[in-house]
């Protein structure tokens, strides 16, 4: 990996730290988009094009032995896309709207290898069932800061407000970059990594994951995305 350099088209802290445990050589640049929804879009279809696009403009300021690595999360309660609450106001309404309830959270991968214009897909949707919080609880997370920057105004990793009451799936994929996911698309771009990602991520995330292998067994983009497809 000594030869190996990164471009990570983003400046979330979280993603930046969630790649920093690979032990990657990478600089971070996001990437200035328009991040706004087309009418009727689903989100499965608006988090990959907007990790494409935030692959290719970063490419435009890239090195030319950089890997771009993009990604894009958002959180669907129904047809209804939750992205980053624009205040306070916003972010408690959000927070109200998904109290006990089921809602989905969907990150999309985009890669760039080095001297290509072909960006490699993968996409993660999890369940997430959030806790009957109270209002007062919503108030003093507020306060914190922490919801302003997180698209549906929560972190699945926040202990105080601990938002989240049930998720079986891939942990990475809600905090926004779904580790597993990453290194099977570095693969299939051509790029082999020896790195045991799965216990690292659980390491990190003190998280017992149920789907790693799943995700990691599989070999087709196809086959990931007919699993998709049944969720729509």
């Amino acid at each position: 990996m000594e030869n190996v350099s990164f471009l990570l088209a983003s400046n979330s802290p979280r993603r930046k730290q969630m790649l920093s445990w690979m032990g990657f050589q990478f600089r971070s640049q996001p990437a200035e988009i328009d991040e706004n929804p087309k009418i009727g879009e689903h989100p499965a279809i608006y988090v990959r094009r907007l990790a494409v696009q935030k692959a290719t403009a970063s490419r435009a300021n890239g090195l030319p032995n950089e890997w771009v690595i993009a990604a894009d999360t958002i959180v669907a309660d129904g047809a209804e896309l939750l992205g980053k609450p624009v205040d306070e106001a916003d972010a408690r309404r959000m927070l109200l709207q998904l109290r006990d309830k089921t809602h989905q959270v969907y990150s999309a991968l985009a890669i760039l290898p080095p001297d290509s214009n072909q960006t490699i897909q993968d996409i993660c949707c999890e369940d997430v069932k959030m806790r009957n919080y109270t209002d007062e609880e919503i108030e003093a997370y507020i306060t914190t800061g922490d919801p302003l920057d997180k698209a549906g105004a929560y972190a699945i990793q926040n202990q105080a407000f601990k938002p989240v009451v049930d998720m079986k799936g891939c942990f990475a994929c809600i905090m926004g970059l779904p580790m597993c996911h990453l290194m099977r698309t570095l693969s299939k771009a051509g790029l082999q990594i020896d790195i045991n990602i799965s216990e690292l991520c659980q390491r990190n995330l003190n998280y017992t994951c149920s789907v790693q292998s799943q995700v990691l067994a599989w070999q087709s983009p196809y086959l990931a995305m007919s699993v998709l497809f049944k969720r729509l």
